[in-house]
């Protein structure tokens, strides 16, 4: 058989065997259908204006305890890095050839940081932080960039709020084979 042959009987199979299961057939009998509880259970996206938020709140003040006992390993005792990412400092270094992408110099929601440690960190142990442990660590890592004061809590209704400093650093790509212009709720 030829091989443009063979790839066109693939592909028949192939479409034959999916409209087949689309029809109604019978699948293969493996896992179960999601329940609303389920995907609810994996739903913990939080986008740029802070819907999916959590309630719950944390300050500058706890988080710098938090940040001692699980972060401090891997990013340094004042956020500098080593082993792992800096996430303090490198304002005005992100038009140098070797810019440092840290929270406050290249991040630009708020938003985005809490959502990154709630799914990523602590490294050792994703998603095993409360979400007042979680806004507690983000508004250190602000205020250890400079972003708001020592005595701020963050919560859901503020969160969003935060202005970044290189929020206005991502900006569409002009050119025509590309689809990535700000969404109208991010502009």
């Amino acid at each position: 058989m030829r091989d443009p042959l063979r790839r066109l009987l693939h592909a028949g199979l192939f479409l034959g065997s999916f409209c087949a299961l689309s029809a109604g057939a019978q699948p293969y009998g493996l896992g179960r259908p999601a329940t609303a509880d389920a995907i609810a259970a994996w739903n913990i996206d939080v986008d740029s204006l802070g819907r999916g938020l959590p309630p719950g709140q944390g300050s500058v003040a706890q988080g710098a305890a938090l940040y001692a006992e699980k972060c401090a390993a891997c990013h340094g005792a004042n956020g500098e890095g080593k082993p792992a990412d800096a996430l303090v400092g490198g304002a005005g270094t992100l038009a140098n050839p070797s810019p440092s992408k840290t929270v406050g110099s290249f991040w630009p929601y708020a938003t985005t940081l809490y959502d990154f440690i709630n799914r990523a960190m602590p490294y050792t142990a994703p998603q095993s932080l409360k979400p007042s442990e979680v806004y507690a660590l983000t508004a250190w890592l602000l205020h250890r960039n400079g972003i708001v004061p020592a005595d701020a809590v963050l919560d859901a209704g503020n969160l969003a709020r935060v202005t970044m400093p290189n929020r206005a650093g991502f900006v569409p790509d002009p050119r025509p084979d590309t689809r990535n212009a700000a969404c109208g709720h991010c502009r």
